[in-house]
């Protein structure tokens, strides 16, 4: 007897509709983020949906921001709109032992990158509006460096000088290459001010 494992296959039922407005898409892809090679299209959808189930909730999805997002549709017509994104290459699955688990294709991730640095900007600006720098950047730690970059340059870009203190903290917890570029912007940041 073989102890070949059957892999689960996917059945794609791709919204239908020529394309789906980049809202819908930006959000569809921000959910994912959360389950990124750890969970699939039935998964996503439920955090989409707004589902109260035990796994959603055990895994602490319900805090996603694009948690409840399409609430209104029906599963199906959630899941349609996950197949469209994998249809259109902004989503794909692969095999991770028997199971399909969503991944990002590159535009996907183009798209993902700069909408979660957004929301972590907007983030870090309310911070710093009110004098606080209590995020925990230790979060931020083992995510992708492209999309640090990203983050750090826009800050650069925004000139305030404001976000030294946030940056300073962010130094003392992250990788020597990602210090090495918070230095670079709080120098930029510092030498705009005289």
């Amino acid at each position: 007897m073989s102890n070949k494992k059957t892999k689960v296959s996917v059945r794609l039922h791709p919204a239908e509709t020529n394309a789906l407005p980049m809202a819908e898409i930006r959000m569809i892809l921000r959910g994912a983020d959360s389950i990124i090679a750890k969970g699939g299209r039935t998964l996503l959808c439920r955090i989409l949906k707004g589902s109260k189930e035990k796994k959603v909730l055990e895994f602490k999805l319900d805090q996603n921001p694009a948690y409840g997002y399409l609430r209104e549709l029906a599963n199906e017509e959630i899941l349609g709109k996950i197949d469209w994104l994998i249809g259109h290459a902004f989503l794909d699955y692969e095999y991770f032992g028997r199971l399909p688990l969503l991944v990002y294709c590159p535009e996907g991730w183009e798209i993902e990158k700069e909408t979660y640095t957004d929301e972590l900007l907007g983030r870090f600006c309310k911070m710093i509006e009110v004098g606080d720098t209590s995020f925990d950047f230790t979060q931020l730690k083992d995510r992708d460096r492209g999309m640090i970059f990203l983050l750090l340059e826009k800050i650069r870009t925004r000139g305030d000088v404001r976000f030294v203190s946030l940056l300073n903290s962010w130094a003392k917890v992250d990788y020597k290459k990602v210090q090495e570029r918070i230095h670079s912007v709080i120098h930029s940041l510092q030498s705009r001010t005289g």
